[in-house]
């Protein structure tokens, strides 16, 4: 299988899709192929297997995961409102429930560029909390962002903990990640994989994170952020695996778990989960590729990363790249990550 993968990115950076890219396939009994091709940046230095890789979205289902976690010791429930805990919210929100909001029925829009006009952590958590909803919470599903920022918001004010504590506390360090944080040391930077040269920087991001909006606010955020190597992302993948079998881990128990990765959203165009999106030809969960079950779940992120996993055989697929380097434009990502997952939960 090696080969398969490793000739199926190759063939995607000889295109340049990416410049470097990182894969593992295993199941619960763990990875049984991995590895790691292609340079940091273009004419850079190899890639490791300890380079950094920036998650982007896949930082929500790692978030997600920490919220059920705190749903399981009594301190949130999916049926809180924004209200209750958030006092300065705008009005017309305030209704809005923790399970909307993991399940992208909260009403928020999706990604709005509050960084063109918030040039601090308090404008930008402002802004977000007087977002106009888009539509009335509960009505339909619109994947948003901002939703995930409000969200480790939450998680801040219900622990009396900074969100990267949360997630490090609840996450992190009980699965032995100890490479992975919200964003890369600066004496770590030159480990990192490259992502966009970004005009609105005005040099190529390696080691801060691209989501512009989580750049401004300068600290953890529940929509993206979290970078992490091949390696801690394999004990991701494993637990979340492990669980899928309804198998006790370190992070959740069996019947949050199979709460968090059941479709929540019936016949809508999209099918979400709490925090992770289903399988299906919808506009988020066709990457998932054609073998994977109709109860398989998993995340994407914008940077080119992404998740699957498949309750029915116990499968995973993990798959990091640099997609956005230099440049975001083009789509040419969704054809591989398909290869890859078609590839991964082959009978």
């Amino acid at each position: 299988m090696t080969t398969s993968a490793k000739r199926i990115l190759w063939e995607a950076r000889e295109t340049r899709v990416f410049s470097a890219a990182a894969w593992s396939i295993g199941d619960h009994h763990g990875p049984w192929d991995h590895g790691t091709i292609g340079t940091v940046y273009w004419d850079g230095p190899e890639a490791t297997e300890g380079c950094y890789w920036d998650l982007a979205s896949l930082t929500k289902p790692i978030v997600a995961t920490a919220i059920f976690s705190l749903i399981e010791d009594g301190l949130l429930t999916l049926e809180q409102t924004v209200g209750e805990t958030q006092t300065n919210y705008a009005d017309d929100g305030s209704m809005i429930t923790v399970g909307q909001l993991l399940t992208h029925t909260s009403g928020l829009p999706g990604g709005v560029p509050l960084f063109r006009t918030c040039s601090s952590t308090d404008e930008m958590l402002d802004a977000v909390r007087k977002l106009p909803l888009s539509s009335p919470p509960g009505e339909r599903c619109e994947y948003s962002s901002p939703g995930f920022i409000l969200l480790g918001q939450i998680a801040e004010e219900v622990t009396g903990q900074p969100l990267n504590e949360v997630v490090q506390d609840r996450i992190l360090r009980p699965l032995g990640m100890m490479d992975t944080s919200f964003g890369v040391p600066f004496h770590e930077r030159a480990h990192a994989v490259a992502t966009e040269n970004d005009p609105w920087r005005g040099h190529v991001v390696q080691g801060e994170v691209h989501d512009e909006n989580a750049k401004v606010i300068g600290k953890a955020a529940g929509h993206a952020g979290i970078f992490s190597t091949l390696p801690d992302m394999e004990r991701f993948a494993h637990a979340v695996a492990l669980a899928s079998q309804g198998e006790e881990t370190e992070i959740i128990g069996c019947e949050a778990f199979r709460l968090m990765t059941s479709l929540q959203t019936g016949e809508s165009k999209d099918r979400w989960a709490h925090g992770w999106m289903i399988a299906g030809d919808h506009l988020h969960g066709r990457s998932a590729g054609t073998r994977i079950s109709s109860s398989g779940f998993g995340h994407t992120g914008f940077t080119g990363t992404s998740l699957w996993v498949d309750p029915s055989s116990g499968r995973y697929s993990l798959l990091l790249t640099n997609r956005v380097h230099p440049t975001r434009h083009g789509d040419s990502i969704e054809n591989v990550r398909i290869r890859m997952n078609d590839l991964a939960f082959a009978t």
